[in-house]
């Protein structure tokens, strides 16, 4: 950490009447600023400071709270449209549930992704991911479910209704969540095409913002995707 001493002109600040001290700082390219949010707050903790100082972190710390916030209750709401469009289509609570479930276990492929590739969780770009990624998962599910209840109704044997639907949809579910993956694999990577300067380059500035949000999608919808088919 480098200071430098500035000329300024002093103010005094206080906030009902407590006198207030703000202190500002930028993090590095490529550091998150929650992580360096949770090394001081342990330091802060270790310090022993005098209990009469109250420290309150603003900024970017206050957003990533209410993003977090605004992204739980839109996920929870989400799934409830979901479920309300899924029973009403399929007159049946036991196909929604299935169909939401995987929606809910795609989240573990997530946190295996990140934890692959050394990433942090973010709150915005891997909440939005997540709930970009359940309406990837439900389509694919839909379908499966679609076609065995189809089969069901002329096949007696339950066991043959499953191979014969995961005969039938297993091509168009790997074909879509094959071609989703690689399409995103690029952002996964870090890779950044210049199309005027002619050139590739690897983990660019630019790639670092969608980085989290294609991790998310990715791993999230390849754990999804085995667990469809197995």
């Amino acid at each position: 950490m480098d200071r430098q001493a500035k000329e300024k002109t002093g103010t005094i600040k206080r906030v009902d009447g407590q006198r207030v001290v703000t202190v500002q700082a930028d993090v590095d390219d490529g550091v998150l600023v929650d992580g360096k949010l949770r090394e001081l707050e342990a330091w802060i903790k270790a310090a022993d400071l005098d209990q009469r100082i109250d420290i309150v972190f603003k900024g970017e710390d206050e957003e990533q709270a209410k993003a977090r916030s605004f992204l739980s209750k839109a996920f929870i709401v989400a799934l409830f449209v979901m479920a309300a469009i899924l029973i009403t289509q399929f007159n049946s609570f036991y196909s929604a549930f299935l169909i939401l479930f995987a929606v809910v276990m795609s989240t573990i492929g997530v946190f295996l992704g990140l934890l692959i590739t050394g990433s942090p969780f973010g709150i915005v770009m891997n909440g939005i991911g997540v709930i970009a990624l359940a309406g990837i998962v439900v389509n694919n599910n839909i379908v499966l479910i679609d076609t065995y209840d189809r089969l069901k109704a002329t096949i007696a044997d339950p066991f043959e209704a499953i191979m014969r639907t995961g005969v039938q949809r297993l091509r168009p579910v790997l074909l879509t969540s094959v071609t989703t993956i690689l399409g995103l694999l690029p952002m996964v990577l870090g890779i950044n095409i210049d199309f005027l300067a002619r050139e590739v380059t690897y983990g660019a500035p630019s790639t670092q913002w969608w980085q989290q949000l294609s991790t998310s999608i990715v791993f999230g919808l390849a754990f999804a995707t085995f667990l469809l088919l197995s």
